[in-house]
C-alpha cells in the first residue's frame, strides 16, 4: 500500500535541468548586478560574490525612459510573463492574457521588464549556482543565505541601473510580486510613478507562516534533500517538493470551486474501500505537485517561502500602519472574494493604511471562486480595472 501512494510523486522523474546555470538561454538575456569588487550586500547579513540577474524585456523604451512598466513574479514564477514556449520556458508565458500587443499591458506602448528574483532557479543568481569565490564545482547547495523581498527589490533596482530606467511608470504584481511592489514604493519612493500590489499583504500573518513552514518541513523531510546538498546525487527531494506543491495548490484554490470542479467524484472507481483509491481532487493535486517538480529547484522553493514569511513592510521602520501612510505614488489593490490564502481584508488594510496618510489608493474587488489564483485566472475581472488604471498614470505622465 505504501509503496502504492508513494508512486504517485514520480519518485524517479529525471533532472530537467530548469535549475542548472547553463540552461537554454531562449530569450532570456542576463545582466551581471554584483561581482568580488561590489559584492551584493544582504539585508540579513552576509552577502553574494556574484549576482546574475535573468530578465527578459517587450517593447522599447521611449526617449524620455518613461513608459518601463516592471512586472514582478509570484513564488514559483519567473522571467517569461509573456510570449511562446522555449526551450528555457516550456510552459509559455504565465500572464499571457494582460502582457503584449494591444492588451491591457500594452507591449506596443510600454516597455515592459519582468525578471527572476534573487534566489530564483530560472537563470538568476540561486541555490543551484556555484559560488564565484569557489575553488569546487560545487554548488550553494545549503550554504546559500537567506534572502528578502527587500533583496530582492535592491537587485531590481540595480537591473534598472543596467537598463537605462529611472523611474518605473508602474511595478505590478501578484502575491509574492505584489510584496515586491509595496516595497518598491517605499524603499524608492522617487523611482516608481505607481504600484499595483494585488493578491497580496502588507505583512504575513501567523497563518500564512504556518502554510510555508510546513511546505519547508515536507521538503527537508524528503531522505534525497541530504540537508539541501543533492545536486550531485542521482535524484533530490521530488516527493517532498511534489507534495509541498500540493500543499500549495490547496491554498491557492477556493473550496468552491473545488467542489463545482470534482465534487466528490472517485478517480479509481473499481477500489472504492482500498485505503490509496483515489478521489478526482487527488489526481489533480498529483499532477500539479509532478509538474512544478519538473522545472522548479526544491532549494529554491525553501528559500523563496521563507523570504515570504519575512515580508513585513513595517520591520525597523515603525509598524506597518506608520509604513502605509509613507505611500503616496497612485496605488491600485486588487483583492479576490474567495482568496483563502491572502484574504481581502489584507488588501484592504493596504487601502485604509494609504488613503489614512493622504495617499491615492484604490481597490478593487473581483467577485471570484478562482481562490487566491484569481489575479492569475480571472482575465476578464481584472482586465478592465488594470487596463484603466495604467491608462491613466501613462496619459497623465504624457500630459
Amino acid at each position: 500500500m505504501q509503496k502504492r501512494f508513494l508512486s504517485r510523486f514520480a519518485p524517479d522523474l529525471p533532472v530537467t535541468g530548469a535549475w542548472a546555470p547553463d540552461d537554454p538561454p531562449g530569450d532570456r538575456r542576463f545582466a551581471v548586478i554584483a561581482d568580488h569588487e561590489h559584492p551584493f550586500a544582504l539585508e540579513g547579513g552576509g552577502k553574494l560574490n556574484r549576482v546574475r540577474i535573468a530578465y527578459e524585456t517587450w517593447g522599447e523604451l521611449d526617449e524620455t525612459a518613461s513608459n518601463a512598466v516592471l512586472i514582478c513574479h509570484a513564488l514559483t514564477g519567473d522571467s517569461h510573463v509573456t510570449g511562446e514556449r522555449t526551450l528555457a520556458y516550456p510552459t509559455g508565458g504565465w500572464w499571457d492574457n494582460f502582457v503584449g500587443p494591444e492588451r491591457a499591458i500594452d507591449t506596443e506602448r510600454y516597455f515592459v521588464v519582468c525578471s527572476n528574483i534573487l534566489g530564483g532557479c530560472q537563470g538568476t543568481t540561486g541555490p543551484a549556482d556555484i559560488p564565484a569565490d569557489s575553488d569546487s564545482e560545487r554548488p550553494y547547495g545549503s550554504r546559500f543565505p537567506v534572502v528578502t523581498i527587500r533583496d530582492m527589490v535592491r537587485a531590481q533596482a540595480m537591473l534598472a541601473d543596467h537598463l537605462g530606467v529611472q523611474r518605473w511608470l508602474a511595478v505590478i504584481g501578484g502575491s509574492m510580486g505584489g510584496m515586491q511592489a509595496l516595497e518598491w514604493a517605499v524603499m524608492y519612493p522617487r523611482r516608481v510613478r505607481s504600484i499595483l500590489p494585488l493578491a497580496t499583504c502588507s505583512a504575513t500573518t501567523p497563518m500564512q507562516i504556518a502554510w510555508s513552514a510546513i511546505g519547508r518541513l515536507v521538503i527537508a523531510s524528503d531522505p534525497h534533500w541530504h540537508g539541501g546538498d543533492y545536486y550531485d546525487k542521482p535524484r533530490g527531494p521530488w516527493q517532498g517538493l511534489a507534495i509541498a506543491r500540493e500543499l500549495g495548490q490547496v491554498t491557492y484554490r477556493s473550496g468552491e470551486l473545488f467542489n463545482q470542479r470534482f465534487g466528490r467524484d472517485l478517480l479509481d472507481t473499481d477500489r472504492v474501500y482500498d485505503l490509496w483509491g483515489r478521489f478526482q481532487v487527488e489526481s489533480y493535486l498529483d499532477h500539479h505537485g509532478q509538474k512544478l517538480v519538473r522545472r522548479f529547484d526544491a532549494n529554491t522553493y525553501i528559500i523563496l517561502s521563507k523570504a515570504l514569511d519575512l515580508h513585513d513592510i513595517g520591520r525597523n521602520r515603525g509598524g506597518v500602519a506608520s509604513v502605509l501612510t509613507r505611500i503616496k505614488v497612485p496605488t491600485l489593490t486588487v483583492a479576490i472574494s474567495s482568496d483563502f490564502l491572502y484574504p481581502p481584508y489584507q488588501q484592504q488594510e493596504i487601502y485604509d493604511g494609504i488613503v489614512n496618510g493622504g495617499g491615492d489608493c484604490r481597490f478593487v474587488m473581483l467577485e471570484s471562486e478562482a481562490g487566491h489564483d484569481g489575479f492569475l485566472l480571472e482575465h476578464d475581472l481584472l482586465y478592465k480595472p488594470l487596463s484603466a488604471f495604467l491608462d491613466e498614470i501613462y496619459e497623465s505622465e504624457s500630459t
